[in-house]
């Protein structure tokens, strides 16, 4: 709960401090792919989440600035793939702009026809339920329709703005 005055503006956060900052927590990389008009299109996708188990839902939030995430839209179903630790490549591969993304990836298609990345974590084969204002980015709801995972990959993580964790481990206190 806040304890600033109601008339009172709330203290400006600087985003480097705020980017810092939320780094420490580590996540996953994920690449968001569908079948457009033009053939396959995705983007990568760092802010992802299981977000309800009844109905099935998962929530992503790509940058209003996207030029991308529109024609995922348009499709209306597209498959949320969750990167292994050796897919880094294909991690920048999906965030450059003016580029065909696709170009040297394997790919099959979803049960619903989205593409999934050959070699991934995870793959949640999804159509838009929602839309939200989320500042500079749009938060996403999407309804499952199908998913599968592969346990002999180990996840990319995503921590203090590079790929895998950025200090050792420590043994858990007995």
């Amino acid at each position: 709960m806040s304890t600033d005055a109601p008339d009172v503006p709330p203290q400006v956060v600087d985003p480097r401090a705020m980017r810092d900052v939320l780094g420490h927590f580590v996540s996953g990389v994920t690449v968001v792919t569908a079948i457009g008009p033009d053939g396959p299109v995705g983007f990568t996708c760092q802010s992802f989440s299981s977000l309800s188990l009844d109905p099935p839902l998962v929530a992503f939030a790509p940058a209003r600035t996207s030029t991308t995430w529109p024609r995922l839209r348009a499709a209306g179903r597209f498959c949320v793939n969750v990167l292994a630790a050796d897919q880094s490549g294909l991690s920048g591969q999906f965030a450059r702009s003016g580029t065909d993304k696709f170009a040297g990836v394997a790919w099959t298609p979803s049960p619903h026809g989205s593409p999934v990345l050959d070699g991934v974590v995870a793959w949640i084969d999804s159509e838009l339920w929602a839309e939200y204002d989320g500042g500079d980015h749009t938060i996403v709801v999407a309804r499952v329709l199908d998913l599968g995972a592969d346990a002999a990959h180990d996840p990319l993580l995503f921590h203090r703005g590079g790929y895998g964790l950025q200090e050792p481990l420590l043994e858990p206190e007995r």
